[in-house]
């Protein structure tokens, strides 16, 4: 777009051009976009009032292409795999520019089913993922039980998912912000009522559930609740594997991180508040604990809500904004947000620059979405506090 491509034929806002590229959002992926262009030499301003406040700040970080495979989301999971595949770069590139450590781990993950009715739900997931040829393998409950002591005596079966990996989503945040800005990308800590206010050759909407107002793509607010636990006398949890389950038909994961800390989580919720309900802390504890006995005597840290930004097919929306010359979307990444950063990253950048789509992109573009809106209303400023 910025070497002439599709797209420009003139600058977004009014007035002299400021950037080069302005991308709205500093959550993952606003923040790796800025930082990748930043990185070819573009100048970069990043425009968000509350950095690192979105869907990030509750997110737990797993990287699993293979476990997040879904019935009827073939093309999605190419997309995750593609990205999962350039995280063990991604991560020690931006670990070296940020100086920081993101608590990428890559033990693995165990995905496992309480009762005879929780494995026979899991094992229809796993069979189709086998099926498209990713690395699952099923586990006898002994087999289990030799990777985590820790789980229950009742736990029926599982499988391990070995390339499905974590990240810390508040370090990644923290990281790529400091790893931005000294590639000369500039954070302008402010809301953006309109694109047009913003003086940019290209503007980047990596807003989250606010890309809808910005944008009128229907881009709707998820609610997920999480909790996070911490393992007594401050050392680490007692289980290094990412624990995904099934409980008496409750799902739920476990992630581990080295401080202690165990992020339990989350729900799936059709609703745009972020109240922390009784009802959704006893499910989750509950389910938690019938997997690995020992959460019970964790110290409960946190319980927070937050909006996962979702789409009608629940794929992201990546791309030219139709109609809008300059203007590209990096949006509604659901629960992908953190395992698609790389990919979106590099996509987006190499889109900015030439103005080419890359051919991965092709199923996830704006104009599928021809004729279907967001909702009209702009957030609240509390809403916006928890929406990247």
């Amino acid at each position: 777009m910025l070497s002439g491509g599709a797209g420009s034929t003139g600058d977004v806002g009014r007035g002299t051009v400021e950037a080069d590229v302005a991308v709205v959002g500093a959550g993952p992926v606003g923040l790796a976009i800025a930082w990748r262009c930043a990185q070819r030499g573009l100048r970069v301003s990043v425009h968000d009032p509350a950095p690192g406040s979105g869907a990030s700040r509750v997110a737990a970080g797993m990287l699993a292409p293979v476990a997040e495979a879904y019935f009827g989301e073939r093309e999605l999971t190419g997309l995750l795999t593609e990205s999962a595949a350039r995280w063990p770069g991604f991560a020690a590139e931006l670990a070296g520019a940020a100086g920081a450590d993101l608590g990428y781990r890559t033990d693995g993950t165990l995905v496992v089913g309480l009762t005879a009715d929780d494995l026979a739900e899991a094992g229809r997931l796993w069979s189709y993922q086998q099926g498209l040829g990713l690395p699952i393998r099923p586990l006898r409950p002994s087999e289990l039980r030799d990777r985590e002591p820790a789980l229950a005596p009742r736990v029926r079966g599982g499988a391990l998912a070995p390339g499905d990996h974590q990240v810390d989503p508040r370090r990644l945040v923290a990281a790529l912000r400091t790893a931005a800005e000294r590639a000369g990308a500039v954070l302008r800590p402010a809301a953006v009522g309109a694109l047009s206010e913003l003086a940019a050759r290209v503007v980047v909407v990596a807003a989250g559930c606010g890309a809808a107002a910005l944008t009128g793509l229907p881009v709707r607010p998820v609610k997920g609740q999480v909790l996070r636990l911490r393992a007594p006398g401050g050392g680490p949890p007692g289980f290094r594997h990412v624990i995904r389950g099934y409980a008496d038909g409750e799902p739920v994961y476990l992630v581990p991180r080295d401080s202690g800390e165990v992020v339990v989580g989350a729900t799936v919720e059709e609703r745009a508040d972020t109240v922390v309900t009784a009802g959704a802390v006893l499910r989750l504890l509950r389910a938690a604990v019938d997997l690995v006995p020992e959460l019970a005597e964790y110290e409960l840290v946190e319980a927070a809500a937050g909006w996962r930004p979702g789409t009608p097919d629940n794929a992201p929306i990546i791309g030219a904004l139709p109609g809008r010359p300059g203007v590209l979307v990096a949006t509604g990444h659901h629960r992908h947000g953190i395992v698609l950063t790389p990919v979106t990253a590099d996509l987006v950048a190499e889109l900015v620059v030439t103005g080419e789509p890359d051919p991965l992109l092709a199923p996830f573009g704006a104009a599928r979405f021809a004729g279907r809106t967001g909702p009209v209303r702009a957030p609240s400023d509390t809403e916006e506090e928890t929406c990247d």
